[in-house]
This record gives structure tokens, sequence and C-alpha cells, in this order.
């Protein structure tokens, strides 16, 4: 193998791993704070994809500022969520819960994604706000908006850690994943607490949209495979573990990488599930995740 080609698959593997890690840090920041699995997390993605798309064309604003309302559509579905659906079915009895917010999130993500071909039509778009051009890198060039991609997604990234670490805001939503009645008997808002992270969960899918298109293009069924691989990695570092879905996230997309150049792109996802069965043989609770103790 020769430089150029492992620096090719290298930066490919890197490009989408860094996709795919915002995607799975949004999944997996829900679940490890409300305990649900929000299957209309691909439809959020499509969203911000669809936002940026619409602020550059039809206002004709700078690129940035369609990132921008990408994370602002985003986070905006993401409280209309928590307002809509979240917070009536967060009355009923905790053991219909997860099941009942499931079915719900499925249903929404369908109706966001028709709602979506409706008004765009069927058609692909390119996203406006990819960058042309090529950036020499030893013996081989690498494409601009691969570097802006993995800049970008380290950033995201690199504020959401920031949040969770450094702020109050982070300080309630570990509080209330580590144990939800305790945090709320110190007195943490439950309530605004999942709202935050629905927002910014919200806010990190549509930001993944506008990088997904950019590679791609748009199209209403943008989100379906950035969602199904997110929760592939979910699944395989843990739920609920966000260092854990970020490692899982570049290390997958590398072995994707590397299979496909190897064996055929058609190859890339079946690898992907024989490592998920692999995984949960092994270690049920996943890579970095720990078996719950309930006392009955």
């Amino acid at each position: 193998m020769s430089a150029s080609t492992l620096i090719a698959i290298l930066t490919a593997g890197l490009t989408n791993g860094a996709v795919y890690a915002l995607a799975t840090i949004g999944l997996s920041l829900v679940w490890g704070s409300l305990g649900m699995l929000n299957m209309a997390h691909g439809a959020l993605l499509t969203l911000g994809g669809y936002a940026a798309y619409t602020v550059v064309t039809t206002y004709g604003l700078p690129a940035p500022v369609g990132f921008v309302g990408g994370i602002a559509a985003g986070a905006l579905a993401g409280a209309i969520l928590y307002g809509a659906v979240v917070k009536h079915l967060l009355k009923q009895p905790s053991e219909t819960f997860e099941t009942n917010v499931l079915i719900a999130t499925v249903g929404i993500g369908i109706a966001l994604e028709n709602t979506i071909l409706l008004v765009y039509g069927g058609q692909p778009f390119r996203q406006p706000t990819s960058m042309d051009g090529l950036l020499r890198i030893g013996v081989t060039s690498v494409p601009v908006q691969d570097i802006v991609i993995i800049l970008v997604s380290l950033l995201m990234m690199g504020v959401v850690g920031w949040i969770l670490a450094r702020t109050r805001m982070g300080r309630a939503i570990r509080a209330t994943a580590q144990n939800r009645e305790a945090a709320q008997l110190m007195g943490v808002p439950i309530r605004r607490v999942y709202l935050q992270v629905l927002m910014l969960a919200g806010a990190l899918a549509g930001i993944c949209g506008v990088l997904v298109s950019s590679i791609t293009q748009l199209s209403p069924s943008l989100g379906g495979d950035p969602m199904l691989k997110a929760f592939i990695m979910c699944v395989i570092a843990g739920l609920g573990n966000l260092p854990g879905a970020v490692a899982s996230a570049f290390g997958l997309a590398l072995i994707e990488a590397f299979v496909q150049f190897g064996a055929g792109a058609r190859w890339g996802f079946p690898v992907l599930l024989l490592i998920v069965i692999l995984v949960l043989i092994w270690r049920p609770t996943g890579l970095f995740g720990r078996a719950a103790i309930r006392r009955l």
C-alpha cells in the first residue's frame, strides 16, 4: 500500500469518524440523561442540513451563517420535541416511558422527513456551505472540506465537553444522568435539564447534518445512514457513555474505511454489524459500559 493510498484511507476514516462522533454524542447524551432513545435524531440531522441550505440559497447569507442556521434549527426542533411530546410522556409511569417515547419519536421522525419531502421535493441538492479545493499533504492531496469537517467536529466535541465539565448546566445534566431521583431531591430542575439536553442534542444533530450533506448531497433521507451508524456505535460503546461513543465512532469509521478499500464498499456495513454481534456476545453492556445493579 502506497503512502498516498494510506493517507486517503485515513482521511476518509477520520472524516466519517468525526461525523459519526457528532451524531453518536447527541444520541448517547439523550439516552444517558433522559433514558430515552430518540428515533427522530436522524430527522433532526436532515432538518439542520436543509436549514443551512435555505439560509444560504434563499436569503443569500454567508456559509458560516448557514452553519449557525443549522445549529439553531436543530436546537429549536429539540425544544419543540420536548414541549410537544416528551414533557407529556414524562407524566406517565416510568415503566412505560421508554417504550412510548420510542414509538412517538419514530412517528415524529417519519412525519418530519415527509414534511421536508413535500417542501423541497425528492431531488438532491448540493450543500452550498461546502468548500472546494485540495490541501497538499506529503505525496497526496486531501479535500479541504474533509479538513473542515474534522476541525468543526473536534471543536463541537470540545464545546460539549466544556459545557458538561465546567458549567452549571453541565453539572445538572451529569447529576441527572447519575441518579435522577437523587438529583431532583437535591433541587436540580429535572424538566429544565430534559429541555436543555434535547436542545443540545438537536444542535449537534443540526451541525452534523450540515457536515454530512457537504460531502454527500441533501435529500430527505439524509439522516438515515448516520442515525443507524450512531446507534451501532452507541451500542458498542455502551449506551450513555460519551467518551466511549467518541472512541467507538473514530475506531469503527477507520475499520470501515480499510474494509471498504480492501474488500469493496458493500462490505463496510456488514463488518460493522459483525463487530456489534461479537461485542454484545463478549460484553453485553458495551466496551465501555457497566452493568447496572438494581435492588428489588
